[in-house]
């Protein structure tokens, strides 16, 4: 017998307002896969912005070596030994694979099973979003997939698909809903949206996408009128032109003629010519970036010159030094009695731009999720100049004649011991030098 429904109610069904799209941790599961565009569907139009974004980490958010390793090895059995931190490890996923995500597959099957959560961050899902509900944080984008594909220019037209301009897509706080991240325990891990709005740049009116997603002339797709294009290349930290050149460095003497038996102080300036945002920034738990200043004698000979300490506080995390840290990995590895590995990798001494993460015993950390507070935030502002100090009493053996002096200022992804640890690929770990600078002093008897 067929179930008859009462016309009625047919009408006042079909004008109930549709379901209010979720974000954030509401719109786990809230989705399939299948409503969302595979990226391949886009390659035939869009070639030259496909083969940028599969070059981009956008691509990679999910299979990226490093975040494997973080997520599988780390985050996911630590929320199987602490339950109570397994929403926050699941929302990873709404960054990192937020189509699995949205279909509630988490954690999603891993990198080698080929699943669509290896889409990572694909053009449907960047397309499909509307809105950003309120203050940008935790991946609460709205998203209402479909044939209407959303951007930031007006009067397109597609043989596939409708396009609809969205101002959202004009607005730094787009990038901030994924660059801005809150923990269970109120810490921001995440804060680059932020630090671009509380800096310069916000107040020109120059967003995240001028200078991560820079425009040419050109044509977004073979039908599409010459204009103004979008380059989808994302570049970051990852990329290290990018990395190149962002802080200008300088150094000079205070004197430039030295008796042997005297003392000079050297001075390095560092300036943020580039960056919107503090360097390092994202994942600054894992960032590490240090100035390393050397002298080389007439002979030859290196002598490495320690910074001179400013007294601020928190300032031990800012020097090199041979300490431990990281002993919380000890708990998802299961490693009882871990005292953790060495804190820096680098030379005792050099100054180090960082903002340290604790956990709950104040010891740093690189696992954001256990996060329970921050220590002092000594990285690089935009257009900030840092001022460092090195005062160097003539060795006894110094060869007399022309001294010369190198700033160097270098940058890792991740802190050189804890790749090592963790079997990490050493091109996360790999020293980057972002710029350098020299001066000369000439020593006399």
């Amino acid at each position: 017998m067929k179930t008859r429904i009462p016309v009625l109610l047919l009408v006042f069904m079909a004008v109930l307002p549709a379901a209010e799209p979720a974000s954030g941790k509401d719109a786990l599961g809230s989705l399939r896969y299948e409503d969302f565009e595979k990226p391949k569907a886009c390659k035939s139009c869009h070639t030259r912005i496909y083969q940028q974004w599969q070059q981009a980490m956008m691509s990679q958010a999910y299979t990226h070596h490093w975040d494997e390793i973080e997520y599988w090895d780390l985050a996911v059995p630590h929320a199987e030994k602490h339950p109570e931190l397994k929403a926050t490890v699941d929302g990873c996923n709404g960054c990192h694979a937020p189509l699995a995500y949205l279909a509630g597959d988490v954690p999603p099957p891993r990198p080698e099973e080929n699943s669509r959560a290896n889409e990572s961050v694909s053009c449907d899902l960047c397309h499909s979003i509307t809105a950003v509900d309120g203050q940008p944080v935790n991946f609460n984008w709205v998203s209402e997939p479909g044939r209407t594909k959303y951007g930031a220019k007006e009067g397109l037209e597609s043989p596939h698909h409708i396009t609809k301009f969205n101002d959202i897509y004009t607005v730094s706080e787009y990038c901030g809903s994924c660059h801005n991240e809150q923990n269970d325990f109120g810490i921001w891990v995440k804060s680059t949206q932020i630090e671009w709005e509380e800096g310069p740049y916000a107040e020109q009116g120059v967003p995240c996408f001028v200078c991560h997603m820079p425009k040419a002339p050109g044509r977004s797709a073979p039908m599409a009128e010459e204009g103004m294009v979008a380059q989808h290349v994302f570049l970051g930290a990852h990329n290290e032109a990018k990395l190149k050149s962002a802080i200008e460095v300088s150094i000079h003497p205070d004197e430039k003629v030295i008796p042997y038996d005297g003392t000079v102080t050297f001075q390095v300036e560092l300036f943020n010519a580039k960056a919107g945002h503090k360097v390092p920034t994202g994942s600054v738990e894992d960032r590490i970036m240090w100035l390393d200043v050397r002298a080389v004698d007439a002979n030859g000979k290196e002598y490495h010159l320690p910074v001179d300490k400013k007294g601020f506080e928190g300032e031990a995390y800012t020097i090199a030094a041979d300490a431990l840290a990281y002993r919380d990995m000890g708990i998802p590895l299961g490693r009882e009695g871990f005292e953790g590995v060495q804190r820096d990798g680098v030379p005792a001494g050099n100054r180090i731009f960082r903002m340290p993460y604790f956990d709950e015993d104040g010891i740093m950390t690189i696992m954001q999720w256990n996060t329970h507070s921050l220590g002092v935030d000594y990285r690089i502002g935009p257009r900030e100049t840092k001022l460092e100090h090195f005062t160097w009493e003539m060795p006894y053996d110094v060869a007399f004649g022309d001294v010369t002096v190198t700033a160097r200022l270098n940058y890792q992804k991740l802190v050189k011991p804890v790749a090592d640890f963790l079997e990490v690929p050493e091109d996360e770990s790999e020293v980057i030098l972002i710029n350098e600078a020299s001066t000369t002093i000439e020593v006399y008897d």
